[in-house]
């Protein structure tokens, strides 16, 4: 019979993107504190959507299709921020509904 092996590669194969490589190292903290860091990154992304709405008004630039990215990206990070708040408050509302 033979003997099953494992090796261990701990290289990629060209093409593949490893995990570790994909994503970011983020800094371990608190819930309360990622929730902050994405609302401010939701602000800042509401505020250079705005710059960049006065800016094609005011003639500044006349780039309207990084205006109109800039307006979606704010949109989209609004509604995925509303949406984690619905999920959140949904979540909270069963937890206090549960029989002691």
């Amino acid at each position: 019979m033979n003997d099953i092996t494992i090796q261990n590669n701990t290289e990629s194969p060209p093409g593949v993107i490893s995990a570790n490589k994909r994503a970011p190292q983020t800094k371990s903290g608190s819930f309360g504190q990622m929730l902050t860091d994405s609302l401010d990154r939701v602000s800042r992304l509401q505020h250079e959507s705005n710059e960049s709405i006065q800016n094609l008004v005011t003639g500044k630039h006349t780039n309207i299709h990084q205006t109109m990215i800039a307006a979606e990206k704010s949109s989209v990070a609004f509604e995925f921020m509303m949406q984690i708040r619905n999920k959140t408050i949904a979540a909270y509302d069963k937890i206090m509904n549960m029989p002691i």
